[in-house]
């Protein structure tokens, strides 16, 4: 929030103290001019009349003391001001007589001047409570406004009075105290706003207003002074009243400030240097040669505002030359030169803005395969020597304004301002090329591989952060697959954009604490006696404006929103509470899917155990599923988490077996009960010789290993049959229901137990396979 906004929201409403300032300052205003005769009327008018106002803003200053802690003293020190002001004025009074034709006595002069003193306490408290740190620049600022504004007002408001004419009478050193004062003070005043800067703060404005105004009354009483003209009583009294209200103002509208904030990087603009340029052209003036002649230390005041101008400009360059530093280092990847994140996003920023249906812009996002081994082996400094050689040999390939950035770790990006999406995707190609040549480091060949992901704009991404969500989600799609470079293209399910994206990863999160997620039952049938001997819980999410969505909608958006864990805790609570409804009457265990993060959980055998507890079922009642590429993703640890899920009494099973790794090694030491045959291997094995050749030797694998084995994607009787012959154990398909609300499974689950399957619930193979 910048200071305008943060005065505006502490502004307070106007309080009592001000209000009877303004109130005494206008009845002493009735008072100027003509006045009814008599010395008790001039003793009321002048003595009491005229100094109230002083004691009431006096009063503002006090209450504001008590209520802003960071200005106590400045508020202080303006009350005592004011006090004593009032107090010195009522001493010059009196001491003066009634008709005013006697001098003043020494002790007003010395009240007033004490005053006077007192007033350059709170510009220097105003300074301390508004600027962190000092720099040499605002020190400069401040001595260049205080010479440029000392030698004009020597030169300009004393000067005349400095020199006389010849049989002329020269003014008092005494009566000159006055104005040296108050030339002084606006030294002072020039020099605090040459240090702050023109800003809006209300309390500096206020402040600085009611100064001028005293200053320039101070003024114009001495020349009237000096001229024989002045009437005590005129309207020029208003004007130190003006300073009254404008002091009493400030102090009811003073509010605590946040602490100040180092705003080194903001000090170039007009505002800071108005007030210094403004000071070093009086200080050009009063030097010129068309100005009249002038009091020698007024040149030389003059000649001093000129020289610290001088020393300001210097030290601007060296200030800017060093901000141009700090903001190309802020902006650049320290290991490897190029430019990082923020630069990118601030390029990006402009790219995305004028990027066009008919000019689109790309961006790539690059990431190194492997490259964690590479420090692992030789050490993060072999591992930075091969991050440096990736600029080198990348630039060669790009265009001129193309932008290379790494994000950090081993991921770098690639902005193109202009590119159709083709384009773009042949420059991932020649990049993914070009780093899968061999690399030297630490006199060692290597050779790492890269996953591209790229994203284009205006669509489908509109904005810089959509931008990179879509290319980072291309990226782990690329490396997921081990493609090497994915374009991104929008999920037709899910929707068009990023930000439906980005709309559904967040909707995601408001579903896990409330009650959108539903999971369907597929039933698995035993394929000897055509028993029902499970069902797998399947989820779905009853989106309140999209309808009901299927895993291809909820799983990406869960996996990129890192919500996989949650989920998956939550469809195992709504699958053991829907076995406990069949339990123990049709003892049918329930199958969930277990997610990456759930596999490498030490601690999932303990919470399956307190679930299973939670809702009054035997171990036997589950069985956790596992997709052969998590259990690959750390084998140790998916090794125990499994072994203790055993060892518990819930059954594991391998799901899609057959699309990954396939390793007949890992077979032999994976505590688990049963495989899964991926659909892809059943769809045609009553058709295809070789897919029945793999069924049958996979079947003679499981069963040496003592696992049973469950079919999916079983969607005819004639795969049906073909697999019963092969040996399979399980069948789950459409052939044999389709997935149900837990509802519709009861009442299906019933009906098989009689023999009478509702044929409602078998699907119509005509409208083709759904996903689960």
């Amino acid at each position: 929030m910048d200071q305008r906004n943060q005065d505006a929201a502490a502004r307070r409403r106007p309080g009592p103290a001000l209000f009877v300032t303004i109130g005494l300052v206008a009845l002493f205003a009735t008072g100027i001019g003509p006045r009814p005769a008599g010395a008790a009327w001039d003793r009321t008018y002048d003595v009491v009349l005229y100094n109230l106002p002083y004691l009431a803003a006096a009063a503002a200053c006090v209450l504001a003391a008590r209520r802003v802690r960071t200005e106590r003293i400045l508020w202080a020190a303006l009350a005592a001001a004011l006090t004593l002001g009032a107090i010195g004025n009522v001493l010059r009074v009196l001491s003066a007589g009634l008709q005013g034709n006697e001098p003043s006595s020494a002790l007003s002069h010395v009240v007033s001047f004490a005053a006077y003193l007192l007033v350059y306490v709170p510009l220097v408290v105003l300074i301390r409570a508004r600027v962190p740190r000092f720099h040499p620049s605002m020190w400069l600022d401040g001595v260049v406004a205080a010479l440029g504004s000392l030698s004009a007002g020597v030169a300009f408001l004393l000067g005349p009075y400095l020199r006389t004419d010849p049989g002329g009478t020269p003014v008092a050193a005494v009566d000159l105290v006055a104005p040296i004062t108050t030339v002084l003070l606006i030294a002072v005043l020039m020099a605090v706003g040459g240090i702050l800067g023109v800003r809006l703060d209300r309390t500096f404005v206020l402040l600085g207003a009611g100064l001028a105004a005293l200053c320039a009354s101070d003024i114009i009483l001495f020349a009237l002074k000096v001229q024989g003209t002045y009437v005590d009583g005129g309207p020029l009294e208003l004007g130190w009243l003006l300073c009254i209200v404008l002091t009493a103002a400030a102090a009811d509208g003073a509010v605590e400030r946040p602490a100040p904030v180092d705003d080194t990087d903001s000090r170039i603009g007009w505002r800071l240097l108005a007030v210094p340029l403004a000071s070093l052209v009086a200080g050009l003036v009063v030097l010129s040669p068309w100005s009249k002649p002038v009091p020698d230390v007024a040149g030389w005041l003059a000649l001093g505002c000129v020289l610290a101008g001088v020393v300001r400009i210097a030290v601007t360059f060296r200030e800017v030359r060093g901000y141009n530093q700090v903001k190309l280092e802020s902006r650049t990847d320290e290991l490897t030169r190029l430019a990082n994140r923020r630069a990118l996003l601030e390029h990006a920023q402009r790219v995305v803005t004028s990027a066009t249906p008919e000019r689109p812009a790309a961006l790539l996002i690059l990431d190194l395969d492997g490259f964690k081994e590479i420090n692992d082996s030789l050490g993060h400094s072999a591992g930075d020597d091969l991050l440096r050689q990736i600029g080198p040999r990348l630039r060669s390939s790009l265009r001129a304004d193309d932008l290379l950035a790494r994000l950090g770790g081993d991921e770098f990006a690639v902005l193109m301002p202009a590119a159709e999406p083709a384009e773009a995707r042949a420059l991932a190609g020649r990049l993914c090329d070009l780093l899968l040549a061999p690399f030297t480091v630490a006199d060692v060949r290597l050779h790492v591989g890269v996953s591209i992901g790229v994203a284009t704009t205006p669509a489908p991404a509109a904005t810089v952060e959509e931008l990179l969500h879509c290319a980072d989600v291309a990226m782990y799609s690329a490396k997921r697959t081990r493609e090497g470079v994915h374009v991104f293209v929008p999920d037709p399910v899910t929707g068009t954009s990023g930000s439906d994206r980005l709309r559904t990863m967040e909707e995601l999160r408001t579903a896990l604490d409330g009650d959108e997620l539903r999971v369907y039952l597929q039933p698995q049938m035993d394929m000897r006696d055509g028993r029902i001997v499970g069902a797998e819980a399947l989820v779905r999410w009853d989106h309140p404006t999209r309808g009901l969505l299927s895993p291809a909608a909820l799983l990406p958006a869960a996996e990129q929103a890192g919500l996989l864990r949650p989920l998956t805790d939550r469809v195992l609570e709504l699958a053991l509470a829907a076995a406990a409804r069949w339990w123990p009457e049709r003892e049918v265990p329930v199958s969930v899917n277990l997610s990456a993060a759930n596999v490498t959980d030490l601690d999932l055998a303990g919470k399956v155990a307190a679930a299973l507890h939670r809702h009054g079922l035997p171990a036997r009642a589950l069985t956790l599923e596992v997709v052969e590429d998590t259990l690959m993703a750390d084998p140790e640890r998916g090794r125990t988490v499994l072994a203790d899920l055993r060892a518990s009494g819930v059954r594991t099973s391998i799901d899609d077996y057959g699309t990954g790794y396939s390793s007949l090694a890992y077979l032999r030491h994976l505590p688990a009960d049963e495989l899964k045959l991926d659909r892809s291997l059943t769809a045609d094995v009553d058709r295809d010789p070789r897919a029945a050749a793999i069924v049958q030797s996979t079947v003679a694998l499981a069963h040496a290993l003592g696992l049973s084995l469950v079919a999916e994607g079983v969607e005819s009787l004639a795969i049906s049959t073909t697999l019963a012959g092969l040996g399979c154990d399980v069948a789950q398909g459409y052939a044999i229901a389709r997935p149900m609300p837990v509802d519709d499974f009861l009442r299906w689950l019933a009906a098989s137990d009689s023999g009478l399957v509702d044929e409602a619930l078998i699907p119509d193979f005509s409208q083709g396979r759904a996903s689960d």
